[in-house]
C-alpha cells in the first residue's frame, strides 16, 4: 500500500500537479484502490488544520508583507552598511547582515530574498561585484529567512512532530548567526581574492555619526524582533499571539511612523498574504491525510528498523538523514518535505537518542539548502528574476556558498550545543 502511495505521488509530480494537490489526490486514489472509504479524508484534513498554533502562519506571512512594503528593509540595509560596509567585501557582508535582520521578522525565505535582493543586487553590481556572484549570495543568504526565528518552517515542524515551537525558535538563533557570519567571512575572502569591493577608508568621528543616524532611522524596525521574540521568551504571549502582535506593529510602523504604506496598498498586501497562506494551508491539510496513511501502514517503524539494520550509531543515523534531506530538498519544497518526513523521522531520531528540538533544527537547516539548489530552489528563481539571469549562470559562485552551507549543517548536526544551549537555559 505504501509503495502504491509513493508511486501515485511520483506520477503526479512528474505530470506537473502542484505538491499540495498531489498529496491529496494520491491519498484519495489509494483509498479508492484499496476499497476503503474516503470519508476519512475530510476528517483528517480538518484535524490537520484545526490547530491553534497554525494560526501563526497567516499572521507571520501578513507581517512580512507589511514590513516589505513599509520601508523596513531599506532602513535595515542602511544600518547594516554602516556597521560592516567599511571592510573588503563589506557591501556583500551588509547584504547578509540585512538578511539576518529581516529574517527576525519575516519568517519566509522567498520574501526575505525578494525584499533584500531587489535593493542589494544592483548595489553590489555597481560596486564591482559580478552580477552572478551577487545573485548567488542573495539567494544563499535568503535561506536565513526560515532559520532565524520566527520561522514558518519551525512552526510546521513543531506541529507535525509535537515539539515546542518556542523551544525551536530559541534553538534557531545560534545556528542562524553561525550561518550568517560564515557567509559574511566567505564574501570577504572572495572579494579579497577577486579584487572587488575595495576597502573604504573611514573617519571614526564621522562613522559614529553615520551609525547613530542609521540606528535612529532603523530604531522602530529593530524594535520589532525584540518585541516579538522577547514577548515569546518571557512568557508574555505564545508564538501564535506573537504573530498577531507582529502584524499590528508592522502596520503601525509602516503606516503611521515611516508612512510608506498607503491606504491603496492595503488590499494588495492582504491579497498576496491570503494567496500565500492558502497555498501553505492546502499543503498542511492534504499532508495530514498522507501522513495518516503512512502511520497506519507503520512506515516510521519500518524505516527505523531498516536504519537500525545498517547501524545503531546516532552518528551514522544523522549522516544518512542529512543525505536523505539534502536530496529531498533538491526536488521538494521545504514545508512539504517537513510535513511528509517529519512524522517519520522525528520518532526514529528520539529512538537514537537525538533531542527532538535539535533534530528539528537539523531538518530545517538542511532542507533550507534546497531553496538554493536546482531544480526547485525557490530562492534561485526569485533572485534570478530580480537579476535577469539564468540559473545555470549562477552555478560557479553558488558552489562556494553551498560548500559553506553544507559545512554549517554538519557543524549543527554534530555539535548539539549550538542548538540546545539557549533552550536548555
Amino acid at each position: 500500500m505504501t509503495l502504491k502511495l509513493f508511486l501515485l505521488l511520483g506520477v503526479l509530480f512528474i505530470v506537473g500537479v502542484p505538491i499540495a494537490i498531489s498529496l491529496g489526490l494520491s491519498s484519495i486514489f489509494l483509498l479508492q484502490l484499496e476499497g476503503k472509504g474516503i470519508g476519512v479524508v475530510a476528517q483528517k484534513v480538518f484535524e490537520g488544520l484545526d490547530k491553534f498554533s497554525l494560526m501563526a502562519v497567516p499572521f507571520f506571512i501578513l507581517a512580512g508583507a507589511l514590513m516589505q512594503k513599509g520601508g523596513i528593509a531599506r532602513r535595515l540595509l542602511a544600518l547594516a552598511n554602516v556597521l560592516v560596509g567599511w571592510f573588503r567585501g563589506g557591501l556583500g557582508a551588509a547584504s547578509v547582515l540585512t538578511t539576518m535582520f529581516f529574517s527576525t521578522m519575516s519568517g519566509s525565505s522567498s520574501a526575505t530574498t525578494a525584499a533584500i535582493g531587489s535593493v542589494m543586487i544592483p548595489s553590489m553590481e555597481k560596486k564591482g561585484y559580478p552580477r552572478n556572484f551577487a545573485t548567488a549570495l542573495t539567494a544563499a543568504s535568503g535561506e536565513l529567512g526560515v532559520i532565524i526565528p520566527p520561522s514558518i518552517s519551525m512552526i510546521v515542524y513543531g506541529l507535525v512532530a509535537n515539539v515546542s515551537i518556542g523551544g525551536l525558535f530559541l534553538a534557531g538563533i545560534i545556528p542562524g548567526i553561525l550561518i550568517g557570519l560564515s557567509l559574511m567571512i566567505t564574501v570577504s575572502i572572495v572579494a579579497k581574492i577577486k579584487g572587488f569591493d575595495e576597502v573604504t577608508k573611514i573617519d571614526k568621528g564621522s562613522w559614529f555619526k553615520e551609525l547613530w543616524r542609521a540606528f535612529k532611522d532603523a530604531f522602530w524596525a529593530l524594535l520589532m524582533p525584540i518585541i516579538i521574540l522577547g514577548g515569546i521568551y518571557f512568557g508574555l504571549f505564545t508564538p501564535t499571539e506573537a504573530a498577531v502582535v507582529a502584524v499590528v506593529y508592522g502596520f503601525i510602523v509602516g503606516f503611521f511612523i515611516y508612512r510608506e504604506i498607503k491606504l491603496k496598498d492595503i488590499a494588495d498586501i492582504f491579497g498576496k498574504a491570503a494567496i500565500t497562506t492558502g497555498i501553505i494551508l492546502l499543503l498542511v491539510g492534504f499532508a495530514s491525510i498522507f501522513g495518516y496513511i503512512l502511520t497506519i501502514n507503520q512506515v516510521p517503524h519500518m524505516v527505523a528498523e531498516s536504519i537500525a539494520q545498517i547501524s545503531d550509531s546516532p552518528v551514522v543515523f544523522l549522516l544518512l538523514v542529512n543525505i536523505l534531506l539534502f536530496i529531498t530538498g533538491m526536488f521538494m519544497e521545504t514545508l512539504a518535505s517537513i510535513i511528509i518526513l517529519g512524522p517519520i523521522l522525528a520518532p526514529i531520531a528520539i529512538q537514537f537518542g537525538v533531542d527532538p528540538i535539535h533534530f528539528g533544527i537539523i531538518m530545517v537547516v538542511n532542507l533550507a539548502i534546497g531553496m538554493v539548489t536546482p531544480p526547485v530552489g525557490v530562492n534561485l528563481f526569485v533572485a534570478c528574476q530580480i537579476a535577469r539571469l539564468r540559473i545555470d549562470q549562477l552555478f560557479r559562485p553558488l558552489a562556494i556558498f553551498l560548500a559553506v552551507l553544507i559545512t554549517n549543517v554538519l557543524l549543527i548536526t554534530y555539535l548539539p550545543i549550538l542548538t540546545l544551549w539557549l533552550p536548555n537555559l
